[in-house]
């Protein structure tokens, strides 16, 4: 695609993830509208609505993995990778938020891109429990739902930015909320 279309479909994009997001009962052309260009270049990118939701999934989706890539969990102390992928995740999802609460699609390529994340992530975990970051006794299965539901809630809050969530996040997995006279 030359860099023209590429930034039409950016814009298309863009606006129609601030649109459906503040309406998800939006029409092409309010999504049109938002993103300068006419209802017929939206039409002409996109044969349908569906068609433009399932390339904000993707578009968000193939994000979600960058963002997480760019953490380097492989190769970074786990402790510093946890953090980072959790703010990097925190500001995908915060950014495309309408875009990434559908993207459980039935879309192979989104479903094949949230298992090879899920696998990293698995990963990550192993190595913070091998590290000592996370206790040897816990369920790394459990662990990682959990913090699944953390970025999850994070996410919705929209409290503050990413790094100050990324931080209470990493702190509340780690910690918990309890004291060990709680646990007495």
């Amino acid at each position: 695609m030359r860099s023209d279309a590429e930034r039409t479909v950016r814009a298309i994009l863009e606006a129609a993830e601030r649109v459906l997001s503040r309406n998800p009962a939006a029409s092409m052309e309010q999504i049109a509208e938002a993103a300068g260009v006419a209802r017929t270049t939206v039409h002409r990118r996109f044969a349908s609505r569906e068609a433009l939701v399932d390339a904000m999934i993707g578009w968000a989706t193939r994000r979600f993995a960058a963002a997480v890539e760019a953490a380097h969990p492989e190769s970074t102390p786990p402790l510093v990778a946890l953090y980072q992928v959790t703010a990097n995740v925190l500001r995908v999802k915060i950014d495309w938020g309408f875009a990434m609460s559908r993207a459980l699609s039935s879309d192979p390529e989104v479903a094949a891109v949230h298992s090879a994340v899920e696998e990293r992530c698995r990963r990550l975990f192993l190595e913070a429990q091998t590290a000592g970051v996370v206790r040897a006794d816990v369920d790394l299965e459990w662990a990682r739902r959990v913090y699944y539901a953390l970025i999850h809630e994070a996410a919705q809050s929209q409290n503050g930015d990413a790094d100050a969530m990324a931080t209470r996040l990493v702190d509340t997995l780690l910690r918990g909320v309890g004291t060990e006279k709680g646990l007495g």
